[in-house]
């Protein structure tokens, strides 16, 4: 099924990428995926209103070069397992990962630049995706280093700070009129889905052992108790505040605050208890 149905439609999406397309979506000479510009919006942090964008991520982000960097590992997979003797998608992730180490590693805080090209040393948690996906980009000290902080600065118990408490443009407080809601939506505000990457990264950078999995049980502590005490009752809510009490705020019911805190417990930790 996948080889007949699925694998032709990835091929496309591969040289669409590598080609270009809208919104200066484009793979550089370097491999690594650039998009946006101007007033585009084109990750997850999306936020604008008219003609204020709130995080304007132009350039090379890093959470779209980590999965772009598996795709092409993905791809390099399938090409082989179907026999298409069609080395160039390792040749490409090879270049992907030399790139990548080569400027997205920040010697000054010791984790990765947000984006490139257009450098942006902020914390922020898109880094994560770098670690926590199958294919590793980088080495093991390194990634040890971006879990490190990632959970000193932006783990907060239901989810992950989007930005880390220090910076000026930090909002620890979800509420209010929109703009003020949306000026916090993605500087400061936790974001419960966030957790499946930092848990899957956490567990990878320990090896998996059982002692992890049993410190991993005991930070999702919070997690647990949201789920009898506040928000809806049995889910768990889109985004929380960033400074404490991290109440819960937006969607109080939120599909991927649900589905990757599952993902990542029954993949990465209940496995191991």
């Amino acid at each position: 099924f996948i080889k007949k149905d699925i694998y032709p439609c990835l091929k496309d999406i591969i040289s669409t990428y590598k080609k270009g397309t809208d919104f200066s979506i484009y793979m550089d000479t370097d491999g690594l995926i650039h998009a946006g510009s101007g007033l585009d919006q084109v990750t997850w942090m999306d936020v604008r209103v008219g003609d204020w964008v709130a995080t304007p991520r132009h350039g090379k982000p890093v959470e779209i070069n980590a999965l772009w960097y598996n795709a092409l590992c993905t791809m390099d997979m399938l090409q082989a397992k179907f026999g298409d003797n069609d080395d160039s998608y390792r040749q490409l992730a090879s270049l992907v990962k030399a790139s990548f180490n080569k400027r997205f590693w920040n010697e000054n805080t010791g984790c990765l630049y947000d984006v490139v090209d257009e450098d942006d040393d902020t914390i922020r948690p898109n880094q994560i995706y770098a670690v926590s996906l199958p294919f590793s980009l980088l080495p093991e000290e390194q990634e040890k280093a971006v879990v490190a902080l990632v959970e000193k600065e932006l783990f907060v118990g239901c989810g992950l700070r989007s930005l880390a408490p220090d910076h000026p443009d930090y909002h620890g407080i979800y509420c209010g009129a929109l703009a003020k809601r949306d000026a916090a939506y993605h500087q400061g505000t936790a974001w419960g889905f966030l957790l499946g990457g930092f848990f899957s990264a956490y567990m990878k950078v320990n090896h998996h052992s059982s002692s992890a999995a049993e410190n991993a049980v005991h930070m999702l502590e919070p997690v647990r108790k949201h789920l009898t005490d506040s928000g809806c009752i049995g889910s768990i809510s889109e985004i929380f505040d960033g400074d404490a009490p991290h109440n819960p705020r937006g969607c109080y019911a939120q599909a991927w605050s649900v589905g990757e805190v599952l993902r990542c417990y029954c993949e990465d930790i209940l496995p191991y208890l």
